[in-house]
Formats: C-alpha cells, structure tokens, sequence
C-alpha cells in the first residue's frame, strides 16, 4: 500500500475505464473491492497497477513500490498488452508522458488522461466533460437504521454522510455560474461556494460558509424541506436527481461540532443599545445572533422551560436530536445573548413594558394554538391534539418516563389526522410506543404536504395510510373515552385557493376505524395571550400579526416580528430568512442608517385645451 495524502478529483466517482484499443473494460469487482487494474512498466521491469474506482493515480497499490516523484515509463492494457502512452498528449501540470484510457458518461466514450508521474492528478478533461461525468455520478443516499430496529427506539434515524459519500456527492455539483439553488434558499445561502469546499476537503471551511448566512446549519440539514426549496431549483435535477444540499451541510456542520471546531465570534462593537427578543424558535435565535454581532445587547424571552421553540417542543428526538439544538443555543450564549427561560411575554410582561427597557422588540412565538375540526366527539379522552402529544414526548421527556416524570400516553390502536410533517412525527413518535399507527388524509399521497423523506420514512417504518378520508365524527365508550373514529370517502374536484384540488365527500361512504387514541394534526394558529395585552398589535383576519414585507416591522413603532406568528405554519429556514429581514431592518433603523420613505407628490393637473 502506497503511503501518501491523496487529493480527490472533484467529480470522484466509480467510473467504467477501457482501453482505447481494445476497448475492454479496466474495471475490477470482487465483493466490496472496486478497483481499476493496468499493468505499467517501472525501472525495466512489468508490475502490476491498481488504481482506485476514483481514477486517483497510484492512490491503491502496485506489485512494487513507486517512489515519490518517480514515472513509470509506460502503462500497459491488462488485455491486449498494448501501451496506453499517448505522444501526442502532455501532462498539463508537470509535463510527463500521459495514459490514455476512455471513460463513459452520457452515452460517450470521453479520453480521461492518467500522469505518469508518481502524485500528479492531472487529467485534461474540458470542462463540458467534466460536467458530462457528474451527470453520471449517482445521488448518494445516507445510511440510516435498520426500519425494524429503529421503531425500539428513539435515536436519530438517519446516520449522516461519510466523508467519502459527501465527497461523491459534492463531486456531483456542477458549479453554476448562475446558481438557481441559492435563489431557492430563504437566507441565500452561497450554496456552491460551500459544496466547492467540501470537494476540496475543506470541511470546516465549508462550516463557516454556511454559517456566514445561516447560523443553525445541523438543524437545517435535517429538518429543512430542501427538496421545494435550493434543491428544486438544481440544474443538475432536470435531468438526474438534484444534489443533496441538505444532507451535505448536516455534514459540513456536524464535522465542525464533532472535531471541535466551532469558533464563538467575539463581540467588540457596542451600540449601548438593548434589544429584546420574544420565543426562541429559528425566527428568534437568527434575530438575538445577528443582532449581537451588530453590537446590540439581546435578551430572548421563553416562555416553556426549556430553549428552542418548536424545535425542542415540537420535532421528535429521531429526527433532530435535542442536543444538537441545545449546543447551537449555547454558541448564542457564548457570543453574549442573555437568555430568560419561563417567562410568558403578555402576561408576566407586556410589550409595552418591554419598550420601557429596551430600543426594540422582536416577535417570534410561533403558532402554538392548536386547531381541531370541530366534530362531535373531539373532547373525548385520549384525543389529542399534536401539540399536547408532542411536547408531552419531546419537551417533558415522556419516552424516558419513569426517568421524567410525565408519563407517556400509550394506546394500542391510534389513527393521526393530517398529512404534513407534524402529522408524520405524531405517527412515528406514537409507533414507537408499541401501537399500530393509522394517518387518515382527506387529500391523495400527491398532495400530501409532508417530506418525501418523512412519508417514505412512515411507510417504511409501517404505518397505515388511509387516503382521501376525512372524519365525521369520534365514539366514545361508557367512560368517555374514544374507541373509534367515523371517516367518510373523499374524492378530488376542482382546485381550491392553495391550488390543490379541493376534497369532496362521497354520499353514504362512511365507515368506521377502531383506536383507543386519535391525534389532531391538521395546522396551528396564533396563540391570544401576547394580544390580549397589545390590542393595538395590527392583525389580519386570520389573527396573525400584520408587517411591512420589506421590514417586518409591525404597526407599533420599534416592534418586528417573523416566523409562524405571521406567516401560519412554514419551514424553519423561512423563519430564519424572516429573522434576517427583521434584523437587517431593525439595525439599520437603530444605528439612524434607514432611509426614509419618500412619499409621493401629487400628479400636476395638465389643463387641456
């Protein structure tokens, strides 16, 4: 085995190599051995070369040692013995003699030229050749747990990318000039520039790229719905499947967290001014950081016991592991951002109250009031609504009980209403426990709102869909307690204002599912305690907050807010991009660098003649 550091080609992959004579293949496959196998002459002598599947010269092993810096002084077919020099090519780096194998991707045989030179990787590709292999480089998938062990568990499902699965994949970007992927993401992140360190095994660089617009990175590569956002938007999924960009920052962003790596800025600006944030959600925790990097003094109010909003309260332990959140709020700490746990803003303090003691005041408490559909039967025993049951598992720790104290609801049978994300961490938490699990949706699979990822996840895990049904109405036992759930039929009309086509029930289709626990998981709303105290808090007619867009402030002075409190429920990264719109403005307001708002002159009446 050679002993050297090895430098990836950027479009690493398992290539089909043959020999430009014979035109029989170099390529080598014993079990999980892939390899490339010449022959080549060394110091008058004929040894044998093995390449690795990345065309990296000399990576894998030879008959005899190579030393460094040394040319072999000719590569030869395996199967014709014939040379592979090709004279009329030079090394473009050191200028050594070249072999000449063929590659295929995109239906072509493209010449890809190996150095002799013991080290150097150059390989004369144009670059629409290059771009033709990556089209050919396949969409690494993460290794995950077992579906039949991980049900028994609570531990994260998907392992992650290796360094060698995230180098594959970023070897797969093309590199834009005109990236659409950073276009698609709501903080604009520089998405190629990140993805280019990666193939460069710059990992930690790549860290901090991101973390230029985007401060929860591990968060957002696991629970960020990239595939209707950057990914939709890659040039690379018009033809092929696009490039995991979500999946390359969790690895980007747990390296950096693993190795140790994480630099808390230090803070040397100072504006002697004091800014308070309300929730600490993704809207709140991208406020409190940009802000305490402008030089403000930043407090974020909680209201639960424990940091991170929906993230904590909301997202189960196998989909984003608590402790990941809590070490991202921890870097906020560090940078200096004061936080206030148990402390419910509209009735512990006003907003009023706030702008007594600080400059300005962020809002970003989410939607965190449930809704149900208003049947008969919805205040029976054992229905629940999925924030109740959610942050009874996730927030209070209810799957550690007897450890925690809240003990964990456990049913036999349990049907979940809805079809978005919450609904599939309702099922999936609740599977766990030992139940049989059933989603009823009123809607088909093709408007399910859900993830792919999380509704491929669901199913795999075995949970029952029963599509294009809604409920009419929960039976109760002699106990008040629910035993079973009566769903009509649906079938698809015309498109409704979301652009889905609405459902319609179908006349005497009803029928009836047995479960002794129904979960209510079909949206949120905004939650009256902050207003009761702020009656003067413009609203719109769904009771969420009303803001400029291009400010996010509200309609009292000095006040913002973003994320669900004015949205209804999205993704975190938007929360996040909401954050930032409030934090750029509210800045630029505080430091007197806003621009005032022309208001415009009355047209000039022309007299006609």
């Amino acid at each position: 085995m050679l002993d050297h550091d090895v430098k990836y080609l950027k479009f690493k992959t398992y290539l089909n190599t043959y020999c430009p004579n014979c035109h029989n293949s170099f390529n080598v496959e014993k079990k999980d051995e892939k390899s490339i196998d010449f022959k080549a002459i060394y110091k008058g002598n004929e040894i044998d070369l093995r390449l690795s599947p990345y065309l990296d010269v000399f990576e894998v092993e030879s008959s005899e040692t190579i030393d460094k810096g040394d040319s072999v002084d000719d590569l030869l077919c395996p199967k014709c013995s014939k040379s592979l020099i090709n004279k009329e090519v030079k090394c473009g780096e050191c200028g050594s003699e070249v072999g000449e194998v063929l590659i295929s991707a995109a239906s072509r045989l493209i010449p890809f030229f190996i150095c002799t030179r013991y080290g150097c990787e150059w390989h004369g590709l144009t670059k629409a050749d290059e771009r033709r292999i990556k089209l050919k480089i396949p969409r690494q998938d993460m290794p995950e747990q077992d579906q039949k062990l991980r049900v028994h568990n609570y531990q994260e499902v998907p392992y992650g990318y290796t360094t060698e699965l995230a180098l594959l994949e970023a070897g797969r970007c093309l590199q834009c000039k005109n990236p659409q992927c950073v276009e698609g993401c709501p903080v604009n992140i520089d998405i190629p520039a990140f993805i280019a360190l990666i193939a460069d095994e710059k990992f930690d660089d790549a860290a901090k790229k991101i973390k230029e617009r985007n401060v929860l990175p591990a968060i957002c590569g696991r629970v960020c719905p990239q595939e209707s956002q950057c990914e939709s938007r890659c040039i690379l999924g018009y033809k092929d499947k696009p490039v995991a960009i979500g999946r390359l920052e969790r690895f980007v962003a747990d390296y950096e967290r693993k190795m140790e790596l994480v630099k808390v800025p230090v803070i040397t600006r100072d504006t002697r001014k004091k800014v308070a944030v309300i929730g600490s959600g993704p809207a709140g925790l991208t406020v409190a950081s940009d802000m305490r990097q402008h030089g403000y003094a930043v407090t974020v109010y909680e209201a639960l016991h424990e940091t991170g909003g929906v993230l904590t309260y909301g997202i189960p332990e196998f989909r984003l592991p608590k402790s990941i959140v809590q070490f991202e709020i921890n870097y906020l700490k560090e940078m200096g951002c004061r936080v206030e746990m148990n402390h419910v803003i509209g009735n512990i303090l006003t907003i009023d109250e706030l702008l007594e003691h600080f400059d300005a005041v962020f809002i970003g408490v989410g939607a965190g009031l449930p809704t149900f559909m208003g049947v008969e039967g919805e205040s029976l025993g054992n229905v629940f609504s999925s924030n109740e049951y959610l942050t009874r598992m996730n927030l209070m720790k209810a799957y550690k009980f007897p450890e925690y104290d809240t003990p964990m609801p456990k049913a036999n049978k349990v049907v979940v209403i809805g079809g978005g994300n919450v609904a599939m961490d309702s099922a999936r938490t609740a599977l766990r426990t030992g139940a049989d699990v059933t989603i009823v949706y009123r809607r088909s699979r093709h408007e399910l709102p859900a993830r792919e990822e999380e509704v491929h996840h669901a199913e795999e895990e075995g949970i029952k869909f029963r599509l294009l049904t809604n409920p009419v109405r929960y039976i109760g036992t002699d106990n008040n307690k629910v035993k079973a759930v009566e769903c009509i039929r649906m079938e698809l009309g015309e498109p409704d204002n979301s652009g889905r086509r609405r459902p319609v029930p179908i006349k005497d289709s009803n029928f009836v599912i047995e479960c002794d626990m129904a979960i209510v998981a079909i949206g949120t709303g905004p939650n009256p305690i902050l207003f009761s105290t702020t009656p003067d808090l413009k609203r719109n007619k769904w009771g969420y907050i009303e803001v400029d867009p291009t400010t996010n402030e509200t309609s009292k002075k000095f006040v913002y807010a973003g994320g669900d409190i004015v949205t209804g429920s999205a993704t975190v990264i938007e929360a996040m991009g909401a954050g930032r719109i409030a934090a750029n403005a509210m800045h630029e307001k505080l430091s007197g660098k806003a621009k005032p708002k022309k208001k415009k002159e009355p047209r000039k009446k022309v007299k006609v003649n």
